[in-house]
């Protein structure tokens, strides 16, 4: 039996390492096996491509910044994520290709169903059972990024109007696809939002 395949989306801010972290917690103490990682940078070379996006000095245009992002997934979904669900393992990932639509369809105004089709292309149409999309007000996530205490990469130096449009690109593509969509609430504690995310999991499990 294959694995759960798990990703978890929102704008930067939201929590999504913190309640990924504690959903992988969880389903091991369930006796699950699990595989945690993330985008991009869950492979050898998604690191160097995630450096290239995030870290790297000057312009990146918004289609190089697309088909980066394309290229990373299509290596981690080979070479981990899909193996790993093969083997009977669940994955559960901080960001999958809605990010792309959002992030680069939403916020770099490209056109989202072609963004999508690339995306789509690079995972040979491997969608996640469940997308968890943490949701929160743009303005309310930048305040809360502020007090980690860590410098901005490229893309988190972007104004509050960049990410208010990523935030309602997510809640588009949320209300386009309700039965894979969870969306949460993010200005809720931490366990009011995994216990919720807990719940969800367990009508999935059965």
């Amino acid at each position: 039996m294959a694995g759960l395949f798990i990703s978890f989306e929102g704008i930067d801010g939201v929590g999504k390492s913190t309640q990924a972290d504690l959903l992988e917690q969880y389903l091991v103490e369930k006796g699950r096996n699990v595989q945690r990682t993330l985008e991009p940078g869950g492979t050898d070379l998604g690191q160097e491509i995630r450096h290239m996006l995030l870290h790297r000095k000057g312009v990146v245009s918004a289609r190089a910044e697309a088909l980066l992002y394309a290229a990373d997934r299509a290596q981690h979904v080979a070479t981990k994520v899909r193996p790993a669900l093969d083997a009977g393992t669940d994955v559960i990932t901080d960001r999958y290709l809605d990010s792309s639509v959002a992030y680069q369809g939403a916020g770099r105004e490209l056109a989202a169903d072609e963004i999508r089709r690339i995306s789509l292309f690079a995972v040979e149409g491997l969608l996640p059972d469940l997308t968890v999309l943490l949701d929160l007000d743009a303005a309310y996530a930048r305040a809360r990024r502020k007090t980690t205490g860590v410098a901005p990469d490229r893309l988190e130096r972007e104004k509050v109007e960049f990410f208010e449009a990523v935030r309602q690109g997510f809640l588009e593509l949320a209300s386009a696809e309700p039965e894979r969509f969870f969306v949460v609430d993010a200005s809720q504690t931490v366990e009011q939002m995994q216990a919720q995310i807990r719940a969800r999991i367990e009508s999935l499990l059965g």
